[in-house]
């Protein structure tokens, strides 16, 4: 507990997961409205499909965090995700 009387939120590693990681121009970001999903988009990082991703979690790569914006299943074929993040330096 602490000093306000919650239980403090403790991350929990989910998963180790082998991704591929794309990063995204600028040129992508261009000409979108600001404050959209997409113009928060750094990178996009692709996984095999794993169902228990939401948009409230994160990778730690290398020592670096990625906050995932959005995920997309290509074709919902369940194939692989492609996690569309933004870096946390």
């Amino acid at each position: 507990m602490n000093e306000l009387g919650q239980r403090p939120i403790m991350p929990v590693k989910v998963a180790v997961l082998r991704c591929g990681i794309v990063p995204q121009t600028g040129t992508l970001l261009a000409g979108r409205v600001g404050d959209t999903a997409l113009t928060k988009t750094t990178h996009k990082i692709i996984i095999r499909w794993y169902k228990d991703i939401k948009s409230d979690d994160w990778l730690i790569i290398d020592g670096q965090r990625y906050n995932i914006i959005y995920s997309l299943d290509p074709y919902n074929n369940h194939e692989r995700l492609e996690l569309f993040c933004e870096v946390i330096i």
